[in-house]
């Protein structure tokens, strides 16, 4: 992905940077693999606000991905490739054999006309989907399930990309984006190949306006609020916090606080966790 850079002839235009856009294919979604989106703004069904932070936004339709590739051996030509707003990923729109049409994940070097397959005996090359007892060790893959059937949950943002590293048993070893190392069932599977979009963490936004677009609401300080409003608040002037390290709003640590529960079902599965 090549990167648009902007000259300074506004102050929202300098050091604005934007996807150029060259690969995508500049059409209206298909009708019937998409439909409306409500945008909820960060209420609960009684209208309190219960997410800060959202609200506004433009329109978006929410395109319907197939994150189970459980079309076995039935082979697909990418028709296009097109930018979806709900994710920073690109999408391809497949056409299979059949005359059925999806939307998938589109991986990094993937190009229209190329042909994708699923199942078992598929070969080792980008878009395929196997189960991971079928793919090699050291295979670059995206799109993983956590539970056979279920579809994939994991590796699934732009330029992320996970490793298979052991197999034994009934069990394979991950190293995954994040840097945690986990198990996975063999009978899960997974797509080969890294998630396209890759220079998605250079571009910079470069004007607020730009984050009201997508949805997200200007933030206030802590230090900026009354005592009521936050632990953070209160003093004359520019004070400093006043606590030994920060708190959230509710009094919780802000920096460093594990909030993973003690006794989640995967625990046994995770031989490291994640870096940060």
């Amino acid at each position: 992905m090549a990167i648009r850079l902007y000259r300074a002839y506004t102050p929202g235009t300098r050091n604005r940077s934007v996807p150029n856009f060259k690969e995508i294919v500049k059409l209206k979604p298909q009708k019937k693999l998409t439909y409306r989106k409500h945008q909820k703004q960060g209420r609960n069904n009684r209208g309190i606000i219960t997410s800060r932070h959202r609200g506004g936004g433009h329109k978006r339709l929410y395109r319907i991905v197939d994150f189970r590739r459980n079309k076995e051996n039935i082979s697909g030509k990418i028709k296009t490739i097109e930018y979806d707003p709900n994710r920073n990923a690109y999408i391809c729109l497949t056409n299979y054999e059949d005359g059925e049409k999806r939307y998938i994940l589109s991986p990094r070097g993937i190009e229209i006309g190329n042909l994708i397959i699923s199942g078992t005996k598929s070969p080792i090359s980008i878009g395929n989907t196997l189960p991971l007892t079928n793919i090699p060790l050291g295979t670059a893959i995206h799109n993983i399930e956590i539970t056979p059937g279920k579809g994939g949950q994991l590796t699934r943002a732009a330029g992320t990309v996970a490793k298979i590293i052991a197999k034994e048993g009934q069990l394979v070893t991950l190293k995954l984006p994040s840097g945690e190392i986990r198990l996975i069932p063999q009978k899960c599977l997974a797509t080969i190949g890294q998630i396209g979009n890759v220079d998605v963490n250079n571009l910079r936004i470069g004007k607020a306006g730009s984050t009201r677009w997508m949805g997200k609401r200007s933030k206030v300080r802590g230090v900026a609020m009354n005592p009521v409003d936050h632990p953070h608040g209160g003093g004359e002037g520019r004070v400093p916090i006043g606590r030994k390290k920060p708190l959230t709003p509710w009094g919780y640590s802000a920096l460093g606080r594990r909030s993973r529960k003690n006794h989640k079902y995967s625990n046994t599965l995770i031989l490291r966790r994640r870096i940060g």
